[in-house]
């Protein structure tokens, strides 16, 4: 069997010896075809966890028995003839805020170490469908508030394999890390403005924020009542990966419709192609706010890519009311979540406030008469947004426009804030427009992993694939990865 290779290790000769390191294609054609069993590759990874984990905190909680009877199931199953899944015996993570039947979805917070999820969410379970298993769930930000870095009340910091000193991002950073170090081959994690594209940025992954609507989920958080207008149609539940082809491969399986999320539209997975080159506008710097050399760079790297596989590329002047979106994006999501507030800031625990504090304080809560005619410029921005996506199908731009910065900064004072927010800003902006987008490593700069992002068209992931593809294809892959240098306690 082929094993994958990327830009750190050669191809080692035994496939047993190997199961982390193969990517989620090879590892369910592994099953799927006999040579290596479900229980083994799950087994392989557990100890690749054990391994890691200490070094990097990224797994929360490690579901091994779980994940070894679900295993054995799929072999007694292949054995009796039944036709795995796509995703057969593959290991995935869980975000801590996105619920695995039958163990605590804790938010990292103390106070909901026993919250015990009845069911699995949507995505878990579309996942489970297809063979996949999940091996445990990863570390967030306290209650996805506390901050851009990844560090929860419950469970403390999680590591960047790539340097110690440097945030892996978040939200959903424990998955990220968990990816790219080789402890689950994919990660489930969820966008409202970068939280699966900016640790796929900071950890060397891949990482896909779907279309609103694209893939169903229930972000019911703590009972049967459905949250507000910004936390129903901003956040999207997303996998991170090492390589693209295996993001293809859970967006294909996560992707349609389920009775729990009326939010999810049947609409088919691949379009119809556009004829001639597709057209990609490059932006290196929205908003025209500044961007790091390295990330200037990185950019310039993927546009090359993608000329080089026939992609017409063009630069552009800005990408549509950068600014304005961000205003309204704030004001919106401050107006919803100030009523919740008293009694969410008691739950953050010491210091975890200071974030969310300090964006209420940049940005107060909007009149009712002024929150109305917000929900209108919000649909007047995903208009215009519409109609530059229909000039070019697809934009290139950067994730984070500068390289992983240390852990916290955008809790440590109003400074940081702002250049944590300046510097996602093009996540926040395409989450506000509700387009899909994909993350992929362009290389590697100053030791620290370097990415990009390609947006697309509403419900047109696949033409976002199609050119993640083309990037990784010329540029090349960076993960697994081993954690370097001793990490935090």
């Amino acid at each position: 069997m082929h094993l994958h290779r990327n830009v750190f290790r050669e191809e080692v000769p035994d496939v047993r010896d190997a199961l982390w390191r193969m990517t989620a294609a090879e590892q369910a054609a592994a099953v799927r075809g006999g040579d290596v069993s479900a229980l083994e590759l799950v087994d392989s990874h557990l100890e690749r966890i054990a391994e890691v984990n200490p070094r990097v905190n990224a797994v929360t909680l490690i579901l091994a028995e779980r994940a070894r009877a679900a295993a054995a199931r799929t072999d007694r199953g292949r054995a009796a003839g039944e036709v795995p899944g796509p995703l057969a015996g593959v290991p995935f993570t869980v975000k801590e805020s996105t619920a695995v039947e039958g163990v605590p979805t804790t938010f990292g917070v103390k106070r909901f170490r026993d919250l015990v999820a009845p069911a699995d969410a949507p995505p878990v379970a579309r996942l489970r469908a297809a063979g996949a298993i999940p091996v445990g769930h990863a570390n967030i930000p306290t209650l996805i508030l506390a901050g851009m870095h990844t560090r929860s009340e419950l469970f403390g910091d999680t590591v960047n394999p790539w340097d110690p000193d440097r945030t892996p991002g978040g939200s959903s950073g424990g998955d990220g890390v968990a990816v790219a170090t080789g402890m689950a081959a994919l990660g489930l994690g969820n966008d409202s403005g970068g939280s699966i594209r900016i640790p796929a940025q900071f950890n060397g992954v891949a990482g896909l924020k779907p279309t609103s609507g694209r893939f169903p989920a229930d972000h019911r958080v703590l009972g049967p009542d459905d949250p507000g207008p910004a936390s129903q149609f901003l956040v999207t539940d997303g996998p991170l990966a090492r390589s693209v082809g295996d993001l293809r491969l859970a967006y294909e399986v996560l992707a349609g419709t389920d009775p729990r999320d009326p939010r999810a539209v049947p609409v088919p997975a691949y379009g119809a192609p556009i004829p001639g080159p597709l057209k990609v506008a490059v932006v290196t710097d929205p908003g025209g706010h500044g961007v790091h050399p390295t990330v200037r760079r990185a950019v310039e790297h993927a546009a090359e890519a993608l000329r080089d596989a026939g992609y017409d590329v063009r630069e552009v002047p800005d990408v549509p009311r950068l600014d304005e979106a961000l205003d309204a994006y704030g004001r919106i999501v401050v107006t919803e979540f100030a009523p919740t507030w008293p009694a969410v800031r008691g739950l953050l625990g010491e210091g975890g406030d200071r974030y969310i504090g300090m964006t209420m304080e940049r940005t107060p809560p909007a009149s009712a008469d002024a929150f109305m005619k917000l929900m209108g410029t919000w649909l007047n921005i995903r208009r215009s947004w519409a109609e530059f996506l229909d000039a070019y199908p697809l934009l290139l731009g950067p994730v984070f426009t500068e390289p992983p910065v240390e852990p916290g900064l955008e809790s440590r004072d109003m400074a940081g804030r702002d250049r944590v927010a300046s510097a996602m800003r093009l996540c926040t902006v395409t989450s506000f427009a509700g387009v899909p987008a994909v993350a992929v490593p362009t290389g590697v700069a100053d030791g620290l992993p370097t990415g990009v992002q390609v947006v697309g068209r509403a419900f047109r992931e696949d033409l976002c694939l199609a050119a993640a593809q083309a990037i990784e294809d010329r540029l090349g892959i960076l993960t697994p990865i081993d954690p370097r240098g001793s990490g935090r306690g």
